[in-house]
């Protein structure tokens, strides 16, 4: 995103600072990094797991490490609330009232902690007996490790609050510091006890251990980045209304919305078969990894909308109109490429027969994911203003309508009916989170980005029921995206963006020249 004033001259250096452009380049280059590092060390660790401790300790460890993830819900979107409610004193300059709202938030949040780890204790028996299919020679090492696996849930809640305390003063550098070698420790810690012992109790020890350092770890960045929480402890429960107002509408949106990511499969399974699962989920899972770039910059902007919409809305308007445009323009040559060769990529990837019952499936479930790309952006403003109502509102009213259309289209057109009803839900979503988000960024923001969309979806809609040999799609797509560069450089960025950009180039290549030039005179 990059950084002018051309649009927008904010009056408020501290403002300037936390939501300038090259600050979130680069720390949005952090989150994609911390989200990617991990995913790396996986495709290592996986096989080397599964082959040392076999197929069945293996579906335990990824229950585990399911389980860890679903049990934060307990901290009931305190974390999120704490660092909207902080970056909107540091734009306001409430300094002052920051240590109150760190420590209530935080001292809630480890209640809450501990009431989760009480409720998986308790529900341990239960799984391991009843729910899970567990083999009974591993019953008992089930149970001792879950029991071990509440013991993570505090710290899990806890570390959440105290990173939203670098996120919400811009510190994505520091706070990946640790995030990567967490995420990293999430797969290698269980891979350095197998020289030792393949128990499924020391693995996830291994884990919960890792889970300690890295609590204490940003406990410690916390302390030192925000000086004023070693001196001063407080706790004001006039902040538990706006705390867990916020907080409760996030756990709406972070419990719906993962259901309607997950519902299809079930239904699918249930609908159609097993195999039919394979087919949809597969291109799923590699279109929805384009999301990685619009919510590593959403995970950004949150803190820097709530920063900015206080002390200076026309910068935060001037935030989102941009990073709509960026993401747009970013995805859009992906989606067009996903849609043009997802046949030969299926093919050469998966073979034949998976390239023929989920081409169609990939081209349009794309055009979902470029919807709902864009609409990352007006829900990172929507909440940034304190505003999760409405996007808790906003699933609370799609879940019926979305399970009612899976339900029909999978019964009547098979696994393409089912990307349609996703594809349709992230295109209703967009639409109604771009209206609402017009009320904090202006009526012509929302307009233009709809229209954004429309147009955009309708070209990737028309591309997709292109039929074209290989070489025909390569020429048509070489026209297409060299029409979409120009298009793009001369109508779509601003004058100052690309000077910009030629700047950026100069200082990528001045090196270069530099040492050629004088090796020339030399």
């Amino acid at each position: 995103m990059l950084d002018t004033t051309t649009e927008t001259e904010t009056q408020n250096p501290g403002v300037k600072r936390l939501t300038s452009g090259s600050l979130l380049v680069r720390n949005t280059v952090w989150n994609l990094v911390g989200q990617v590092a991990p995913m790396g060390v996986a495709l290592f660790a996986i096989p080397m797991l599964i082959r040392h401790i076999g197929t069945d300790r293996f579906g335990i460890l990824t229950i585990a490490w399911m389980v860890v993830g679903y049990f934060s819900l307990f901290d009931l979107g305190l974390g999120r609330a704490m660092t909207n409610l902080v970056a909107q004193n540091l734009g306001g300059n409430q300094q002052d009232d920051l240590p109150a709202i760190v420590w209530t938030a935080n001292c809630v949040m480890a209640v809450m902690g501990i009431v989760g780890a009480i409720v998986l204790a308790a529900l341990s028996p239960l799984l391991t007996y009843s729910i899970l299919k567990i083999p009974p020679n591993l019953q008992q090492e089930t149970l001792h490790s879950l029991f071990l696996l509440s013991i993570s849930v505090p710290l899990v809640i806890s570390t959440a609050g105290f990173r939203g305390i670098l996120e919400a003063q811009q510190k994505f550098g520091l706070l990946n510091f640790v995030r990567i070698p967490m995420g990293v420790a999430t797969f290698l810690a269980p891979v350095a006890v197998l020289p030792f012992t393949t128990s499924l109790t020391a693995l996830i020890g291994a884990l919960v251990l890792a889970r300690v350092i890295f609590f204490i770890a940003y406990l410690g960045l916390a302390l030192r980045e925000m000086p004023a929480l070693r001196h001063r402890f407080g706790f004001d429960k006039t902040l538990m209304r706006p705390l867990f107002t916020f907080g409760g509408w996030m756990t709406v949106s972070n419990v719906v919305s993962p259901l309607m990511v997950y519902v299809d499969r079930f239904l699918i399974g249930s609908i159609l078969s097993i195999v039919a699962v394979a087919y949809y989920a597969t291109p799923y899972e590699v279109t929805t990894k384009l999301l990685i770039v619009p919510g590593a910059l959403v995970g950004v902007l949150f803190p820097a909308f709530s920063t900015a919409m206080v002390a200076d809305p026309q910068r935060g308007a001037m935030l989102y109109r941009r990073a709509v445009k960026y993401v747009g323009l970013f995805l859009f040559p992906f989606v067009f490429a996903s849609i043009i060769f997802g046949h030969e990529f299926l093919q050469i990837w998966l073979g034949h027969e998976f390239a023929a019952h989920s081409t169609r499936v990939l081209q349009i479930l794309s055009i979902g994911v470029f919807a709902n790309a864009l609409a990352f952006v007006p829900f990172a403003l929507i909440q940034g203003v304190g505003r999760a109502d409405i996007t808790g509102k906003i699933h609370l009213l799609e879940l019926p309508f979305y399970l009612l259309a899976v339900w029909v289209l999978t019964k009547h057109f098979g696994i393409e009916g089912t990307a349609v009803a996703w594809t349709i839900r992230t295109i209703a979503d967009g639409f109604l989170l771009f209206g609402a988000s017009g009320k904090f960024a202006g009526r012509m923001t929302r307009v233009r980005s709809i229209v954004a969309i429309v147009v955009g979806l309708a070209t990737v809609f028309a591309l997709a029921m292109i039929g074209m040999g290989f070489p025909d799609k390569t020429l048509f797509a070489a026209t297409v995206l060299l029409s979409f560069a120009a298009i793009t450089w001369l109508a779509l960025l601003g004058r100052d963006e690309r000077i910009a950009i030629q700047d950026l180039k100069y200082r990528l290549l001045a090196p270069r020249l530099g040492s050629s030039q004088l090796g020339h005179e030399s």
